[in-house]
């Protein structure tokens, strides 16, 4: 138990997450590790490592709800939200997607990229690397010369509410597949309906759907 704490604390980028754990979670603090336990692989360097990096994953999507204020007020909402998390990423992270995921680049557009920071992170433990572009301008040029994995865009940018169709058509236009998500202020069934005809993989605003689209993209 101790060295299951020690192991987290040292993991977690952002201290403050993980004395809110210990504050608010109490008694389900054991739970919390329980579940957290079945990020483990068994194998050569797997079982410490996978530990290390859904730990991670896990505490940052857990920052990225709490910074959009997606968790409904109350001990038991705070503590089953971190459960999900943790579940969304056991159940995500395989050996195969942590293989791919060490070689993974996607392009995020968003003109606020800094809102996005706890998702990239929680990508980022798992060796994913990121290149952030504010405009579709920027986002077309960075595609003439380099390849994605997968392409993140919001919805509405400045001159163009409907930036994040405006690119993904002109990539559906140009013949590039590159699985596209749209993550934007809506998650309502008609919004993702409508990404999905235009070309794009689905459309969502919550973390831990962003990051089982994402996990479910480098799978293919």
């Amino acid at each position: 138990m101790l060295h299951e704490l020690i192991s987290l604390i040292n993991v977690v980028i952002w201290p403050a997450i993980v004395l809110f754990f210990l504050c608010r979670f109490g008694t389900a603090i054991n739970r919390f590790l329980e579940n957290l336990s079945r990020l483990s692989i068994k194998g050569p360097g797997f079982e410490v490592e996978t530990f290390n990096k859904g730990a991670e994953s896990s505490a940052n999507l857990a920052a990225a709800l709490a910074s959009k204020g997606t968790i409904a007020k109350g001990e038991g909402n705070v503590e089953q939200s971190v459960l999900d998390d943790v579940n969304v990423v056991s159940q995500a992270v395989t050996p195969r997607v942590l293989r791919r995921a060490g070689d993974a680049v996607i392009l995020w557009v968003d003109d606020r990229p800094n809102g996005n920071r706890f998702e990239r992170q929680s990508m980022e433990a798992l060796g994913i690397r990121f290149v952030n572009v504010v405009s579709t301008d920027e986002a077309l040029e960075r595609l003439k010369n380099q390849s994605f994995d997968v392409i993140i865009s919001d919805m509405k940018r400045p001159g163009d509410d409907r930036a994040g169709y405006t690119l993904l058509d002109e990539l559906r236009r140009k013949g590039k597949d590159i699985p596209y998500i749209i993550y934007a202020s809506s998650n309502a069934a008609q919004h993702k309906e409508q990404a999905k005809q235009h070309g794009a993989l689905d459309a969502t605003n919550n973390p831990p759907e962003l990051f089982r689209l994402v996990m479910g993209a480098l799978k293919k």
